[in-house]
């Protein structure tokens, strides 16, 4: 697994178990950007030390080239001077070095490769922690008004339920069973008023009737004395 993929996978594992533990996405946030700066942090020390090893290694073959083209010189020289036993020697030497200096030019060439892989991998890691921070202010502003809305909800679903709600709503039924007592003791003093009053209109009605009844039977005793009184005594038998 390379260095980036181990990084990767390393917050990767920190991000899940953060927001399985998360209470607060606010903080999960700004905790997350540590770690990933942390990280970033990590990865570019170990690209760093792998670009010096890079540049040891170009030293290397430097130097191997150096002492090949050193040794070179020599061996012509011992050849000039006629002296081939000298002259193998030099290029004995010579043969030594060039495959040394063509072993470091191989394994410069692989870890310069190496290198502008880690380069590339270590740019695309700080574009996402910057894409990060520049949604951080989005995703923190979504985090409270969710918060908000959440609480409101919670408030005004738990308005019903307090004893102060309910506390009101049995005093608006006290204010409305007392207002239903007044009404009644209203319609009772009205219908009593009435009630006198119709029974003094039926006690009128009685005593006109009685006067009346009087009256007739007076008359109908004076219409039965006077026929007596017309007809005379009757003869005894």
């Amino acid at each position: 697994m390379g260095l980036i993929d181990r990084v990767s996978t390393l917050l990767r594992a920190n991000v899940n178990d953060m927001l399985d533990r998360a209470e607060d996405p606010e903080k999960v946030i700004r905790q997350l950007l540590i770690d990933m700066n942390n990280q970033l942090m990590q990865v570019k020390t170990q690209v760093a030390a792998s670009i010096a090893d890079e540049k040891r290694l170009y030293q290397r073959y430097q130097e191997s080239q150096q002492q090949a083209d050193e040794w070179e010189r020599k061996a012509e020289l011992a050849v000039d001077k006629a002296d081939d036993d000298l002259a193998k020697g030099a290029l004995a030497r010579r043969n030594s070095a060039k495959e040394s200096a063509d072993g470091f030019y191989q394994q410069w060439q692989e870890q310069s490769a190496q290198v502008q892989q880690l380069k590339d991998a270590l740019h695309q890691l700080e574009q996402k922690i910057q894409d990060a921070e520049s949604k951080r202010d989005l995703l923190i502003a979504r985090s409270r008004r969710a918060k908000a809305e959440t609480q409101i909800r919670q408030t005004m679903a738990g308005i019903g339920q307090t004893s102060a709600t309910s506390e009101f709503e049995r005093m608006e039924e006290r204010v409305s069973e007392q207002e239903a007592r007044a009404k009644a003791a209203a319609e009772l003093d009205s219908d009593t008023l009435e009630q006198r009053f119709a029974a003094l209109e039926h006690d009128s009605s009685l005593d006109s009737d009685l006067a009346a009844l009087k009256a007739r039977k007076a008359g109908q005793l004076g219409a039965g004395e006077a026929q007596k009184q017309l007809e005379g005594p009757r003869p005894s038998s």
